[in-house]
């Protein structure tokens, strides 16, 4: 991370004005990603027979470590079952419904999970999308306000539990590390993550937010 120097502060008007310009991409994305990447797919490009996803950066004023407020994330650990995205950390958002617009999807599954009801928030931009292949998902996220910290009521059938990490933690560059993992289809591979907390945000989810500090850089 030589040469780059990132905010420990951030206000709503700032994030609001970063993304109404350009977005990042994969330049923000690969970052990320895991390494090697699988030369049988192009993640950055979204399959026609891909299911749909939205999900949801839900920012907020929180003064859990502060005297004043400061804008968080809500992340959720999932809850363990028979799936490729058991157990990990991941943005409130799930399956598109038919007919159903994207945005719509990302604040239907907000309430659902961690009980944040669509009428108390503002969405003020979106990110770009991205190809998951374990789940063959093309995941588009959303970034939503709430001028006051949620009351969070978690479903326990598909939340484990809420992980509120600050702008501020998350876009210092000590909390990123790097790993090499074992996976029985993909052999060995070095997987950079997000150290939030005592849990590794890694794949999907930190590529999402390796995109969204991207916009947030200071270069100096």
């Amino acid at each position: 991370m030589k040469g780059e120097q990132y905010q420990t502060t951030f206000t709503i008007e700032t994030i609001k004005q970063v993304l109404a310009g350009p977005l990042p991409g994969k330049r923000g994305q690969i970052k990320m990603a895991p390494n090697p990447t699988n030369t049988n797919f192009n993640r950055w490009d979204k399959p026609e027979h891909c299911r749909e996803a939205g999900v949801l950066i839900l920012l907020y004023p929180h003064t859990a470590n502060a005297d004043t407020p400061e804008l968080h994330i809500a992340l959720t650990r999932r809850t363990e079952y028979p799936g490729a995205h058991s157990g990990q950390i991941s943005f409130p958002g799930g399956r598109r419904e038919p007919g159903e617009s994207l945005q719509k999807t990302a604040l239907r599954e907000t309430a659902e999970e961690v009980g944040v009801l669509p009428e108390k928030l503002q969405v003020i931009g979106q990110l770009s999308s991205m190809y998951t292949p374990p789940s063959n998902f093309c995941i588009y996220p959303f970034v939503a306000f709430s001028a006051t910290r949620p009351t969070f009521q978690l479903n326990s059938r598909e939340v484990a539990e809420l992980i509120e990490a600050p702008l501020g933690l998350l876009a210092n560059p000590t909390i990123r590390k790097k790993e090499t993992w074992h996976f029985e289809n993909f052999g060995e591979r070095e997987i950079p993550f997000f150290e939030i907390f005592g849990h590794k945000v890694w794949g999907a989810t930190a590529m999402i937010l390796s995109e969204f500090l991207t916009l947030l850089k200071i270069e100096s």
